[in-house]
């Protein structure tokens, strides 16, 4: 694919992925990694959403600073470092099959827990392996929100709340999670037009995203949730079986 190709591409899906982010607080790895996977590999799309996230989920921490649980994203963020390693590990030995079906199956298993109200337990325990395993698939699938999200869903969060540590998190997560792929060499120039490109939709879709979250009511906000989750479930299992 040239690189003309693949900011367009990059344009339009990190249009989708900030409006997913700014709904939901969480769904921009979500909607990226599997549909940009299609059009440039799953470890291009891992690396650049991570680059891209970073810049929004930069500013979006900054802005919702005022609503963050700091105990706890501060737990999430500690323990999420000790798993990143693990995750770089697998990035750098699986085959792309391989990796596009683990991705696939983190959506699937995701939309299935939250379907059926699967709970976590709340308490700092749960936190520290939640954490933990959110750091290791960020680095190794781009998508580390499914368990900070039931993390976040067993405490209680209103969704205000929920969003703004969330951001928080993920934005010291993307950083250390940039620096590592810089230092493995991930960072071609596919990924750089794709981050670039993509960098570039960023407003608007964060911009439509957040009236749309204005409007939701705490059952409409969980709805959308399932729904985005659902959506980019069947995008990742196509693309992995392909």
């Amino acid at each position: 694919m040239t690189l003309l190709v693949a900011g367009a591409v990059a344009v339009l899906v990190f249009a989708l992925a900030a409006a997913a982010q700014a709904v939901t607080g969480f769904g921009m790895a979500l909607v990226a990694v599997p549909l940009l996977t299609v059009a440039i590999g799953p470890v291009a799309a891992v690396v650049s959403t991570t680059v891209v996230s970073l810049t929004l989920t930069g500013w979006a921490s900054l802005r919702e600073r005022a609503h963050v649980e700091r105990r706890v994203a501060g737990r999430l963020v500690l323990s999420a470092l000790l798993g990143m390693p693990a995750g770089l590990l697998l990035l750098a030995s699986l085959d792309e099959r391989t990796l596009k079906v683990v991705i696939a199956g983190v959506l699937l298993v995701m939309v299935v827990l939250l379907l059926a109200k699967v709970r976590l337990p709340a308490g700092v325990v749960a936190q520290w392996g939640s954490g933990l395993l959110s750091g290791a698939m960020l680095t190794s699938t781009g998508m580390n929100g499914p368990p900070l999200v039931l993390t976040a869903q067993a405490l209680g969060l209103p969704p205000r709340r929920f969003r703004g540590t969330l951001q928080t998190v993920f934005c010291v997560q993307d950083l250390v999670a940039v620096v590592g792929f810089a230092l493995l060499g991930y960072l071609t120039p596919v990924i750089g037009a794709a981050t670039l490109a993509g960098a570039a939709g960023l407003p608007v879709g964060w911009w439509a995203g957040d009236r749309l979250f204005a409007r939701l009511s705490p059952q409409s906000f969980r709805a959308a949730v399932l729904s985005m989750l659902a959506l980019t479930a069947l995008v990742g299992l196509a693309t992995a079986l392909a």
